[in-house]
Parts: C-alpha cells; structure tokens; sequence
C-alpha cells in the first residue's frame, strides 16, 4: 500500500490499508486515518491528524508550518475530519500559539486545485472551496459555504453557513449565513437561494430568510434596526442562525 519510493516516518501513524503514492514525503507527527489514499509527490507534516477516507492528489502540502512570520516553531497543529479531498497543489498550514495553535477542518470538503488554508483556520463540513481560493489566517467558514475560484478571505474573517461567494471576490468584511456575493471588495448579491432549494430548505424558511435581507440591505435600516425587526417578525431556526451570524461580526458585515 506504500510505494517504495515514498519516504515514510516509523514514527507517523497510518491505518494499515492507507496508500501512499511515489515520492511522497509523511512526517513523524501524522496520524492518517483508514481508508485514505495519499497521491504521489505530497509532503504531509505534522503535528497533523487526517480523519478517514482522506484523499490527497499530488504535489499538495498539508500540515506545513504557516507563513506567519511570528511562527517560531511551536508545535502547533493541523486536524481534519473524515471524507475531505484536496487536490493539486493545495497548502493547509498548521496553527500558531498567538491563536488557537490549531488549524481545524470538518469533514466532506472539497479544496480544488491550489486552495491555500492559512494558519489557524476554522473550516466546517461540507464546504467547496474552488480552484485557488485563499484564506488568511484566522479565516473561519462555517458549514455548507462555497467560495467560487481565485476568492480571497482576509484575516479574521467569518463566511456564514450556506453562503455563496462568486469567482475572483474579494472579501474584506464578515459574509453572513446564507447570503450570496461577489465582486471587488465584495458586495450581496441576493441570498443563495439554489444552494437552499437544493438542501431542501421549507418555502417557510426561504420566505422568511428573504425577508430578512431585505430589512438588512433593501429597507435603509441599520444593522441594529434590522436585526431587531427580524427578531419581531420571525421565530425560526433559520433566521435566528442569520441574524446571530451577522450579531457575531467583528469586522463588519458584507453589504
């Protein structure tokens, strides 16, 4: 299941049916969980746990140290969940202690082709990160999200769940949860409403989350003015998660 030409540590940690390609490099400190299958010419260091069922195309580096500058060598870390993919050329850094000294993904996400994950990253599950998306450091994306190709997250950053981001945007500000944007910097377009109708959200829930950005960003309210009005007009767990992911921006939200 190893190629003989790959260059293993005795003291990383593979499940016994992992494959590992030629000329790929796994550090001391890596866990790789069963039935993953690791493509030829990637370096895998560490610390690092992959979940299961992890498939790594090549010439991707994963748990590498960040390109922080404050970086000194601690033994930060870099965990992924089960089922995630990363193609061709990707870059997944590890943590820094100024932070959560941990880099965290969940599980069934795709990183197309040169996605770069900077250090101390917060990714959920589900998520689709297209061909050479960037994330800073300290970007979190919650559950769900798709950042179309060439879109670049600034430090500290928050993507909501089931928002949408089209090709090449710039994002400077937070993205809350289930809205749509585009452009440079970056600004909403409408909610993702195809991404909702396919995960099967109710027509309730769709008819009150678009209601609830037009009172963000039809109406000329303020944030503050907006948010209260919703919570006075809807009582449903989708607008809740809309309203909280905008109350939670420290940067601001995309407008």
């Amino acid at each position: 299941m190893i190629h003989p030409t790959a260059l293993v540590d005795p003291a990383a940690r593979l499940a016994d049916d992992v494959e590992v390609g030629p000329f790929t490099v796994i550090g001391a400190d890596v866990t790789i969980g069963a039935g993953s299958r690791i493509g030829p010419h990637v370096v895998i260091n560490g610390p690092t746990v992959l979940g299961e069922r992890t498939r790594i195309f090549q010439f991707a580096s994963v748990g590498e140290e960040c390109q922080d500058k404050k970086y000194a060598g601690e033994p930060t870390r870099l965990v992924m969940g089960d089922d995630n993919i990363v193609r061709e050329g990707a870059t997944l850094h590890r943590g820094t202690v100024q932070d959560r000294g941990e880099t965290t993904i969940g599980s069934r996400n795709l990183f197309m082709a040169y996605v770069h994950v900077g250090h101390d990253c917060v990714i959920g599950s589900d998520c689709i990160l297209a061909n050479q998306v960037t994330l800073a450091g300290h970007v979190k994306v919650d559950d769900f999200a798709i950042l179309g190709g060439l879109s670049a997250v600034h430090q500290f950053c928050h993507f909501g769940t089931h928002a949408m981001a089209g090709g090449g945007s710039i994002i400077t500000k937070d993205t809350p949860a289930y809205v749509m944007i585009n452009g440079n910097p970056a600004q909403a377009h409408g909610l993702n409403l195809v991404g909702l109708k396919r995960r099967g959200f109710s027509r309730e829930a769709i008819k009150a989350l678009v209601e609830s950005y037009k009172l963000v960003y039809r109406q000329g309210l303020t944030v503050e003015q907006a948010v209260n009005q919703i919570q006075a007009d809807f009582d449903l767990p989708e607008t809740d998660t809309f309203v909280r992911s905008i109350m939670v921006s420290s940067r601001g939200i995309v407008r």
